[in-house]
């Protein structure tokens, strides 16, 4: 699997790919956090009428928007669970964005993908755990769709951060 995934140090942002995925509410609206960074990123007027169009995603499942003023040409916008609300079913949800992100890649037949560590920030799931679930569904992902070409980089935003990313990784065996 190591062949479709690469961690690196630094601002998702930045990113010059096919799509960037967006820690999402499930109502789409820019708000605290990564969350609000993109939107502010790609150009809060027009990246809020597009997702206002969609009006709405489900906990787990993906959306995708064009990445307006960012470098990457789509934004995958995940609703993302909120640690200690969703009465256990974090991991599932979570496993779900990573899974609904990459099939929507697919769909548009992207090549490239970047990650923030999922609901990690301002939804208070723990990192080393989230990061443990981040690699556990991207690699269940790419052992279910072994023809899948996708590159993922996975963007932690501090040292540490990445640190917490390569053990996670190491750690499901790739």
């Amino acid at each position: 699997m190591n062949q479709h995934i690469k961690i690196i140090q630094g601002d998702i942002l930045d990113f010059k790919g096919d799509a960037i995925v967006n820690p999402a509410n499930i109502a789409l609206k820019g708000g605290g956090g990564l969350c609000g960074q993109i939107f502010e990123a790609a150009g809060d007027e027009e990246l809020t009428k597009a997702c206002t169009e969609i009006d709405y995603c489900e906990f787990g499942n993906a959306v995708v928007t064009p990445g307006f003023k960012l470098p990457s040409k789509y934004i995958i916008h995940t609703a993302t669970p909120i640690f200690g609300d969703h009465h256990g079913n974090e991991v599932d949800i979570l496993k779900s964005c990573y899974w609904e992100s990459l099939r929507r890649a697919e769909e548009r037949s992207m090549k490239s993908i970047a990650f923030p560590l999922l609901s990690a920030g301002i939804h208070r799931y723990p990192k080393k755990e989230a990061a443990n679930v981040a690699f556990e569904a991207i690699k269940e992902f790419f052992e279910d769709n072994p023809s899948s070409n996708i590159e993922v980089t996975f963007f932690a935003y501090t040292e540490e951060d990445k640190s917490i990313c390569d053990s996670a990784l190491i750690k499901v065996g790739t």
